[in-house]
């Protein structure tokens, strides 16, 4: 059993890791400033929540000392692409300065592996599936916070040895989502009655994985990769256009979804595809396990 940091343990991808790791029977600790996630999200005592921005320098760098933990997953940033763009000083601030207060903050501890959630937004445009070694090229504040975060990890394992993952989330998608991303999206107007959905766009591909696979990669990661740095793909490998999506929504529900577009939520820069090569992942002995359909299955039963 490992104590373990979760930072942005309250959000929808933390409270699924949360969830699979207290099964393990890990001692779990959460920093959190509940500016996206939810107290209710996360079974946790209170003594091992911290209600807490990674801003904080201060305070972060006290509570961490504190927890002392063996383990990190550094998940604490704002990602939410279209928010990202719209406030990009605040989410380059939270996402690289708050990324730097936590690493300083490690390296006051006797923690021995850091897991950092990065993102696919690092990639460029492409139209085939991406492998760890691709170049890099993101296209906006986001994938350009996320990429300054994975050198600072660079950096940091060069400085301390601790091992390192860098995590290359997907686009995830599961309960207590508090983001209005497409499957959300669609999951609110339908279940407020709606069969006509009013969407942005529709052609563009994306690979989607569900928080519980997440969640089981993750635990998977920090028990085989314990030396060195790696950075690695978390995705489905596969990947559904917006109009596949809505289509395994009419499968579960068994009845007929118009989609009208709805100019203002129509991207103006846009990538066609999106999808993660797995098979660095697959070598460690993982497989998702939640289809497309059974994952919608789940929200729409919520």
């Amino acid at each position: 059993m490992s104590k373990i940091l979760i930072t942005g343990g309250a959000g929808f991808i933390g409270s699924a890791i949360l969830k699979h790791l207290n099964n393990e029977q890990h001692e779990i600790f959460v920093i959190d400033n509940l500016s996206f996630g939810n107290r209710a999200f996360i079974d946790i005592p209170d003594s091992h929540f911290y209600q807490l921005d990674i801003l904080n320098h201060d305070e972060l760098i006290k509570t961490i000392k504190k927890i002392n933990p063996d383990k990190v997953i550094h998940l604490a940033a704002i990602h939410f692409i279209p928010y990202c763009n719209q406030h990009p000083f605040q989410s380059a601030n939270i996402n690289i300065q708050g990324t730097m207060n936590v690493l300083e903050a490690i390296k006051q501890t006797n923690c021995n592996q850091v897991l950092f959630a990065s993102t696919a937004a690092v990639y460029p445009i492409y139209d085939g599936a991406l492998s760890e070694e691709h170049e890099t090229g993101p296209m906006d504040i986001y994938g350009l916070s996320k990429l300054t975060g994975e050198q600072l990890c660079q950096k940091f394992f060069l400085e301390t040895g601790i091992a390192t993952v860098i995590c290359r989330f997907f686009n995830a998608f599961g309960p207590n989502e508090t983001n209005p991303h497409l499957i959300p999206e669609i999951q609110h107007q339908i279940k407020s009655g709606k069969r006509t959905i009013e969407l942005g766009n529709i052609l563009p591909k994306r690979d989607f994985i569900h928080t519980y696979d997440m969640a089981n990669a993750i635990s998977i990661m920090i028990k085989k990769l314990t030396t060195g740095i790696t950075t690695i793909n978390l995705g489905q490998g596969e990947e559904y256009a917006v109009t596949e999506i809505v289509n395994a929504f009419e499968r579960i529900l068994n009845e007929k979804i118009t989609i009208e577009i709805d100019e203002a939520r129509v991207r103006k820069v846009e990538r066609m595809h999106l999808l993660a090569d797995v098979s660095k992942l697959k070598a460690l002995g993982w497989q998702p396990a939640i289809s497309i359909d059974m994952g919608i299955k789940t929200l729409l039963e919520a």
